[in-house]
């Protein structure tokens, strides 16, 4: 008699099921009724069909969603919103995916539209911002060393190529360069022409063989033509300093369709086979947040990245409230990007202290204590790290804070390296620099204090 395979029965807090992705049906909505397979998967028409505006958004959903919900955005539109409108067909599709109506309940708690089509009942009443918020909280125009270059890091740097996305996003900590002007937030402007700042980055970058790591970002490089992307790339991957090249894209999921085109796969074939020849690891980095982005167009996409020669495709998310901040929300997205999509789970950022963010942001002790309950589950290399982006220090750990007082929300960081505006500051690798917890998240009496504070003016 054959030995009886034992079943693991043991209750654990999560349960791993593998569940089959699924495109949303776009037809659903009473714009799109007659929108063609064909039509959807052309990058193209994606981009013609973006929502930028309330009408155009009444025009997709018509009925689908009640009255209250277009005067809900429009009203954040008007007084809180630091990105304008701007959802790809794709995106929307994912909100909601597999309701043919959109009650005021479901829209309210809906992942996708919550971070990616803010409304104001969505702002905090009393705390919308937080009195110590900053438009460029992360200090990356002070680092510049060239227009759009950063060097934050001693061996990395940033290399913003255009100021647009596919899409827009409410909580980009880049609100004061990237998308264009709202009512509340006028933009900065990149200054030179592409070609000029091109060239300017990859001069710094040929005297300054200390830096071996460049994330090309912006924006989203899916927003650069391919021809420029590319002769860019080509000529970066000349320096021989130059070790590891991250392309930074939420098109790979807001707009996958861009990364399925024949000319951009057979672009990245050329600058991954270039890339392999002189031993540097080329990957993409995307940003998904929830599980309901996962679809089958975002895994192909991600897989023909692979195939066309790419190390790795690499996820980083931000951790939001009402979003994704559970564990099971994290690990339900990590399991779907690593199974079905090939993407490896490698940050979720604690938001970043900009304007209008309080609603999405979280304690640093909730972070804490979700990166402690997805540990276990994930292979270890698949596992990703919660971090937070302390301005003027850099990524941290959650579990890095030098100091933490949990009434007040103010954790204290300290960091082993200078930034490239600290090269005379005999202090700057023992100073202590402060991060804050929403405030309504804290106790009644770190509330209170912190209301006084700004009564008395010392908040600002």
């Amino acid at each position: 008699m054959a030995a009886e395979i034992p079943i693991a029965r043991t209750a654990q807090p999560y349960r791993y099921e593998r569940r089959e992705l699924v495109e949303p049906d776009w037809t659903r909505f009473p714009g799109w009724r007659n929108v063609t397979p064909e039509e959807w998967s052309s990058a193209q028409w994606q981009r013609a069909h973006c929502v930028k505006s309330l009408k155009q958004l009444h025009e997709v959903l018509g009925s689908m969603a009640p009255p209250e919900f277009y005067d809900d955005v429009a009203q954040d539109q008007q007084r809180f919103a630091t990105m304008s409108m701007l959802l790809p067909p794709q995106m929307l599709n994912t909100f909601l995916p597999h309701e043919a109506s959109w009650p005021t309940s479901k829209i309210l708690t809906d992942p996708v539209r919550r971070y990616m089509l803010p409304m104001a009942s969505d702002r905090h009443p009393v705390w919308p911002s937080h009195p110590m918020a900053s438009r460029d909280s992360l200090h990356e125009h002070d680092m510049w060393v060239a227009e759009g270059l950063t060097h934050r890091y001693p061996t990395k740097v940033l290399a913003e190529l255009v100021p647009t996305c596919p899409q827009y996003c409410g909580h980009c900590t880049r609100m004061d360069l990237v998308g264009t002007s709202t009512p509340t937030v006028t933009k900065l402007r990149l200054a030179g022409k592409p070609a000029d700042r091109y060239d300017a980055m990859l001069a710094y970058l040929r005297s300054n063989p200390g830096v071996r790591d460049v994330v090309v970002s912006g924006g989203d490089v899916a927003n650069v033509p391919w021809k420029q992307l590319e002769s860019f790339l080509t000529r970066l991957l000349e320096i021989d300093s130059i070790k590891d090249v991250r392309l930074a894209t939420k098109a790979l999921m807001g707009l996958p369709q861009h990364w399925l085109q024949k000319d951009v796969l057979e672009g990245v074939e050329r600058v991954a086979r270039q890339a392999r020849r002189q031993g540097v690891s080329l990957a993409v980095h995307t940003h998904v947040n929830t599980v309901n982005s996962v679809t089958p167009l975002v895994a192909q996409a991600a897989r023909a990245l692979l195939e066309a020669g790419v190390r790795d495709v690499r996820n980083q998310g931000v951790l939001m409230r009402g979003v994704n901040d559970s564990p099971e929300a994290l690990l339900d997205l990590s399991f779907a990007l690593l199974d079905e999509a090939m993407i490896t789970p490698y940050y979720f950022y604690m938001c970043d202290m900009i304007p209008a963010s309080e609603h999405w942001r979280v304690s640093l002790s909730q972070a804490q204590e979700l990166q402690h309950a997805i540990m276990g589950y994930l292979p270890g290399f698949a596992t990703p790290r919660i971090v937070c982006d302390v301005p003027l220090v850099g990524k941290r750990w959650v579990h890095q804070a030098h100091t933490y007082d949990q009434v007040h929300g103010i954790s204290t960081w300290t960091k082993n390296y200078r930034t490239s505006i600290e090269a005379a500051d005999e202090e700057a690798i023992t100073r202590e620099h402060p991060y804050y917890d929403p405030i309504d998240t804290l106790p009644e009496s770190g509330q209170q204090w912190w209301a006084a504070q700004i009564d008395s003016g010392r908040a600002s």
